[in-house]
């Protein structure tokens, strides 16, 4: 074996790479296990000792780096949502929203016409709002002019009446894109203060859609209401910090005072506890004050225990808000009045909005947190302090009165700034508040939170203004798409959304890993059975490595492991055995023909390469379409079937080499088939091209019932491919399907689709999908908690809250347009994939009737499989659903069957160069009854493997293997009786053609 050190190299430092990037998953969950036990299920409790963890270091790696536990979470085996519960959503922002704030809510019959025939049109095309939009405008009146409805004050700098209607598109689509973009950072924002572990939030392909996975959230009305509240821009004048600090000092006084009325009462301090390093560490401006305040407190400079403690009782409101002030103790100047710990910022709003607390401040002073940290680790955050101005409290300026803002430098070119633009209502104002406040910073605040505090130089007139003291043009760019769109109506509606509850995403993990151990066992010592404990074993070592490799390379890529991924990773098993059974079974052949062991080894491997490259390389390629064109759950399976592809590749052909390079050295005895298995499947003589009419008439049949299925049945599209919502509910009692069908068709105005799911039950209903309004999805829950308790069928004390975490297990929501996409992407994934493997194959093979019998064979059975479901959906005990992952199943099905057939017509290329004298059917029939004994194994073993996931692997990916099981079976029976076959007489009936043409 060349290259022996070499490749032995790589596997040690791949093991130890895989072996690094798994520890990160090990001490991640030993912190939580240690937050479950101190907080003896108190999820609050757990919730604050994970996040006062985040930035604790918790692994030192070999001493050389060390982790806080925020790193460690990067870095450990990021879980789905199908196996730990939480919220995956997709969002589109309201585009019509923002033209027709942009066109001052015009009424002109043809441009409202135009916005509705837009948003009709929506639905059916992947097309941006902004081009269906200019599309069904001039389709409505091809004469008729943009430029009169959008030569607003706002844009009268931008368009006027000969502005032409592309000018006038490009303005608006600049303007959305720039709204879109805020809707991105507000979301992003607000999801970074919503406190959930391991968010991903992502902008989708398709403009407008932004994708947000919620790990572990349980409050979902509260994620809604989050995620589709309108962004709301505020200007606010400011306090000074010289002004505000002397009613700190009272705030900090009074708050002693209550906590030694609290003791004396027997009440515990809830004032969380600062570790040392938090309390005294930070040597930073900001944090001077608190130092000296520290020590004379303790009359001590040296930070112990009891100083902390004593600095505690005595700065309770301090201890947890550093003052602003410098080294020297003197007070900065500026709206900046604190700094706190993330951590703490809850307890000091509870201090501040403490109505005896409150009563000490003024009463037009109110306080905001900043929107960004001000350290690169996200820890501390500084509070700043706003003055009312106005009768009822508002902020005097929103951002209404923006017209215009865009990323700037100022008049030297090197730092960035904003340039900003106001109306002639809003310049007056803006104005006013420049003059009255030069020399102070005026707040621009945006939901809630301070984004920016640019001081005022001088008096503004005119509402031209710029921004500047800006960190970065990134800043700039994000600042001034806030300003833009401020004055905006651009919520994002919810228009897919899935969400799995903590309970049955831990049942999918011990489903999912009852599944994967079964069916990992199954495989160990099926080899073992098979090939002898010699090569059984090194196979199985191989295969070991192989798990190893697969989770450590997920881990290392930051990739989500679903339940889905766990199924890929349990076919990978099965399919990943093909390679060691190619190898085994040609070394057999070649000691059968009287070679040594080590030589029959080297030959052995040598002309395995071929079939087991190609074979498994058309599988890879089903897994890159899989990942390119699925989404969620589906680019998970394919992720760990591309990985499980590659890492099977290197274990089975060179670890398993490696492993009898060592025995041959030992010298050892080698056996590559036990006793009981030798002479199995042996010299058989099928004569296959003999019986293929007889197979066609068995596959015509089966198809023309499959057919016939189609338009008598049809088949039971699920809610990806429909639109409509689904809901599995788990019931405390019994119940029929009937009963909750009928419990609720009153309420939802038509009966919805009722089914078993597993234990519990699956509510799909189309109610209300067209209806983007902010609360229709609480609505519609609230509808069908209170058509259960109409029909007595949950208990009449249940609040919504308590239904959508105890009784509600999953729900599911897809839109009409997110439908739509899935439905064409299917499509082209599927059409892409038959594609691909046949030029593959011809390119391999150089022979087109090679690829035309192998699509033939995959059409096959495509249509087979899905005769099936289409017969028996409704009949089995588990969903039959045409969905997303029956796709993924589809496609699957398609990169195995491809696998067994180019295995098959890589024997036969091999044969015919052999025996170029014998005939070409004897060839094509001793090439098929060569392959069985291998075709058996791979075969058997991958289904085994699959029937463990199926029985084992819990009812919400049934459906699922179910359709991988039934494609086995009849890809196996197509690439000996149908590809093979076809193949043949094609090229025999293309010979008879060729040879007429002759004479």
């Amino acid at each position: 074996m060349q290259n022996k050190g070499a490749i032995l190299t790589f596997a040690i430092l791949l093991a130890a790479v895989c072996f690094y990037q798994l520890s990160f998953t090990y001490v991640s969950n030993k912190v939580k296990d240690d937050a479950i036990e101190y907080a003896q299920g108190d999820e609050m409790k757990e919730f604050q000792y994970l996040d006062s963890m985040k930035s604790e270091v918790v692994y030192n790696f070999l001493g050389l780096k060390k982790f806080t536990f925020k790193d460690v979470q990067e870095l450990e085996i990021n879980l789905g949502l199908d196996l730990k519960g939480g919220m995956n959503v997709t969002l589109q922002v309201e585009v019509q929203d923002i033209i027709r704030a942009m066109s001052n809510y015009s009424d002109d019959e043809t441009f409202n016409a135009a916005l509705a025939l837009a948003t009709k049109n929506q639905q059916n095309s992947t097309k941006d709002y902004v081009t269906l939009f200019g599309e069904a405008f001039e389709e409505i009146d091809p004469n008729a002019k943009l430029a009169s409805v959008f030569n607003t004050l706002e844009l009268r700098d931008q368009v006027n009446f000969n502005t032409s209607n592309a000018d006038v598109l490009k303005i608006i689509d600049e303007q959305t894109k720039a709204a879109i973009a805020n809707a991105f950072n507000i979301i992003r924002t607000r999801i970074d203060r919503f406190g959930v572990a391991q968010p991903n939030i992502q902008n989708l392909q398709t403009s407008g859609r932004i994708l947000v996975e919620l790990p572990g959230v349980k409050d979902q009305n509260r994620v809604r209401s989050l995620l589709q509240g309108t962004a709301n821009l505020e200007f606010w004048e400011t306090y000074e910090n010289q002004e505000v600090y002397q009613y700190m000092l009272q705030a900090n006084e009074r708050i002693k005072e209550m906590q030694v009325l609290e003791s004396e009462k027997g009440v515990e301090d809830t004032t969380p506890e600062s570790t040392e390093a938090e309390a005294t560490a930070d040597t930073t401006e900001e944090n001077s004050l608190l130092s000296e305040l520290e020590a004379g407190a303790a009359g001590d400079t040296t930070a112990t225990p009891d100083n902390l403690a004593a600095f505690k009782e005595q700065y309770p409101l301090f201890a947890l808000l550093n003052p602003s002030t410098d080294q020297a103790g003197q007070l900065y100047a500026g709206p900046i009045v604190g700094i706190a710990h993330a951590k703490d910022t809850a307890q000091v709003n509870t201090y501040l909005h403490n109505p005896q607390i409150k009563s000490i401040f003024p009463r037009d002073l109110k306080f905001a947190w900043t929107a960004k940290s001000m350290d690169e680790a996200g820890n501390y955050y500084r509070l700043i302090a706003l003055k009312v101005t106005t009768r009822d409290g508002k902020a005097p300026l929103d951002g209404g009165v923006i017209t215009d803002a865009r990323q700037d430098f100022d008049q030297f070119g090197s730092n960035p700034e904003v340039a900003m633009q106001m109306n002639a209502e809003g310049a007056k104002v803006w104005q006013r508040m420049t003059k009255e406040n030069v020399g102070k910073s005026i707040a621009i605040v945006l939901d809630g939170y301070v984004r920016s505090f640019p001081n005022v130089n001088q008096e503004i007139a005119g509402g031209r203004s710029s921004i500047s003291g800006l960190e970065s043009i990134e800043e700039a760019q994000d600042l001034a798409n806030v300003l833009k769109s401020g004055k905006m109506p651009a919520p994002a509606r919810i228009i897919q959304e899935d969400i799995v509850g903590p309970s049955l995403g831990q049942k999918a993990i011990n489903s999912g890993l009852l599944s994967f151990v079964i069916a990992f066992a199954l495989v160990l010592l099926y080899m073992l059975f098979f090939y002898s404990k010699n090569a059984g074993l090194a196979a199985n070592i191989a295969l070991i490595a192989n798990m190893f490799f697969i989770f450590g390379i997920l881990a290392s890529l930051g990739a989500v492991l679903t339940l889905p991924g766990i199924a890929g990773i349990v076919l990978t098993i099965g399919m990943s055995v093909d390679a060691n059974v190619l190898i085994y079974e040609r070394i057999q052949e070649e000691m059968r023909a009287g070679k040594g062991v080590k030589l029959a080894i080297t030959d052995g491997y040598k002309n395995a390469y071929s079939a087991i490259i190609d074979g498994q390389v058309t599988t890879l390629l089903t897994g890159v379409v899989l990942y390119l064109f699925g989404s969620g759950p589906i680019k998970g399976f394919a992720t760990t079937l591309i990985i499980g592809i590659l890492t099977s590749l290197f274990s089975a052909i060179f670890l398993t080499r490696l492993i009898f390079e060592w025995q041959l050295k030992k010298g050892g005895r080698i056996l590559f088939a036990s006793t009981a298995t030798e002479g199995w499947l042996r010299n058989m003589k099928i004569k296959f091209l003999e019986k293929r009419k007889m197979f066609y008439v068995i596959s015509g049949v089966f198809i023309l019932i499959s057919i016939g299925s189609f338009f008598v049945r049809g088949l039971n599209y699920g809610i990806d491919f429909k639109g409509g919502r689904s809901y599995i509910v788990e019931f405390q009692k019994d119940v029929e399907v009937g009963e909750v069908r009928a419990a609720l068709a009153g309420v939802f105005g038509a009966a919805p689709e009722v089914k078993t799911s597993g234990e519990d039950i699956k509510i799909t209903t189309d109610y209300r999908i067209e209806d983007r309004s902010e609360d229709v999805d609480n609505e519609v829950e609230a509808l069908l908690m209170q058509g259960l308790k109409d029909a007595d069928l949950i208990d009449q004390s249940v609040t919504l809250d308590e239904f959508t975490q105890d009784y509600q297990q999953s729900s599911q929501k897809v839109g009409p347009t997110i439908s739509d996409d899935i439905r064409k992407d299917a499509a082209i994934a599927i059409g892409f994939s038959l594609i691909i493997i046949f030029l593959y194959i011809l390119v391999r093979f150089r022979d087109w009737q090679y690829g035309l019998g192998a699509v033939a064979a995959l059409a096959h059975d495509s249509l087979i499989v899905l005769g099936i479901f289409s017969l028996l959906s409704g009949v089995l005990p588990f969903s039959l659903e045409i969905d997303q992952a029956f796709i993924a199943a589809i496609l699957t099905v398609l990169g195995y069957s491809i696998n067994d057939t180019v295995v098959v017509f890589d024997r036969i290329r091999e044969y015919l160069g052999l025996h170029p004298k014998r005939n070409r059917e004897e060839n094509v029939d001793a090439a098929l009854n060569s392959t069985l004994r291998r075709t058996f194994s791979t075969s058997l073993s991958t289904f085994v493997v699959l029937l463990a996931i199926f029985l084992f692997g819990g009812a919400t990916i049934r459906g699922f293997t179910f359709a991988l099981l039934i494609g086995v079976v009849v890809g196996t029976y197509s690439s000996l009786f149908i590809a093979t076959p076809i193949a043949h007489d094609t090229r025999n009936r293309v010979a008879k053609v060729v040879a007429k043409r002759k004479k």
